[in-house]
């Protein structure tokens, strides 16, 4: 756990809003080279690696992608507007420190206000809703109009981040932004090389997607694969059964039911090892597995992953989580 807590963060450090993840992805190629597996890219960009084996595969998917922005306009002022890259809430990013990547390698840190923010100035207007059309990206620099802001090299379409503010505490809970899905993509460094030292008799399939947040993560998968397992968030919270000390077993999201037998093993293999687990249905949610059904694809399906408190917002799990997840695909795997 040691390990993985060093991977998330290593990860989470690493700016990846869905098109922005070509650094996270090298990195990563990187670290399964090293781990000996067989890697390679697919042609928008998913990264695949690859433990062989003597019979039918399994696909573990996570999506290296997160929220974030993209400057939308620069005002007259010397401020940025910003369309949203992936959902989440307005609320979920005011008050924000982030950064802006331009096209030519410069990053400036700015923070995320609305255009009312000062209850000194504007009262009760500064309670007012937040949309597209009120939020402003603050930069940290001498500007004060648009020619100001041309001239750091700033421009639409640049790439907009916000701080993680990661945290781990004594007790074991993880709180930051983009544990979905940086969370996933740490857990398949783990199962990588728990893998090696006790070999599966299938072959093992990792893949990195990084478009999933825009809903379209996975395109294709390794012609052998007879089972995908995508790894992701399980939101806690209202009619929900899932916890933030449980892995969770997706029933149904709001593209597809997953496939009911796989869904059924995947619990055997739970209360077999006695892994803590819950079943539960996702009512605005999706993941690289109903995706990639959605476009057609022909293979047994299932998702799998950590009870998140607050998803799409400042995000809280526990270790607890995280471990009966990696349990759960790591007992399955071997089965």
């Amino acid at each position: 756990m040691d390990y993985f807590k060093t991977t998330l963060k290593k990860y989470l450090d690493i700016p990846s809003p869905s098109s922005y993840t070509k650094l996270a992805l090298e990195v990563a190629k990187e670290e399964f080279d090293s781990l000996g597996l067989e890697t390679s890219y697919t042609k928008k960009g998913a990264l695949i690696a690859t433990i062989p084996g003597n019979s039918e595969a399994i696909a573990i998917t996570a999506h290296m992608d997160t929220l974030g922005g993209m400057v939308k306009s620069i005002t007259a002022d010397g401020q940025l507007t910003y369309h949203r890259i992936g959902g989440g809430a307005w609320s979920a990013v005011e008050g924000e420190n982030c950064q802006v990547f331009t096209r030519d390698g410069k990053v400036y840190r700015g923070s995320i206000i609305p255009t009312t923010a000062s209850t000194h100035i504007h009262g009760l207007k500064s309670y007012e809703k937040r949309t597209e059309e009120t939020m402003r990206v603050r930069l940290d620099e001498f500007v004060s109009n648009k020619v100001d802001v041309q001239q750091l090299g700033i421009q639409v379409g640049d790439i907009i981040s916000m701080d993680t503010r990661t945290e781990f505490t004594d007790n074991g809970f993880i709180k930051t932004r983009y544990i979905d899905n940086k969370a996933a993509v740490a857990m398949t460094f783990v199962l990588a090389k728990k893998f090696i030292e006790n070999k599966p008799e299938k072959t093992i399939h990792f893949i990195l997607s990084n478009y999933e947040e825009c809903g379209h993560g996975l395109s294709v998968i390794p012609s052998d694969t007879e089972e995908l397992i995508a790894i992701d968030i399980a939101p806690v919270g209202d009619q929900q059964t899932s916890t933030e000390f449980a892995v969770s077993i997706a029933a149904k999201d709001k593209k597809t039911p997953y496939d009911y037998d796989f869904i059924s093993r995947l619990a055997e293999t739970a209360e077999t090892h006695q892994i803590p687990y819950n079943i539960d249905v996702f009512n605005h949610y999706s993941s690289d597995a109903s995706q990639y059904i959605h476009r057609g694809g022909d293979v047994r399906f299932a998702c799998v992953g950590p009870g998140i408190n607050g998803t799409h917002h400042y995000e809280r799990t526990h270790m607890k989580s995280i471990e009966a997840t990696i349990h759960l695909l790591y007992q399955y795997c071997l089965k």
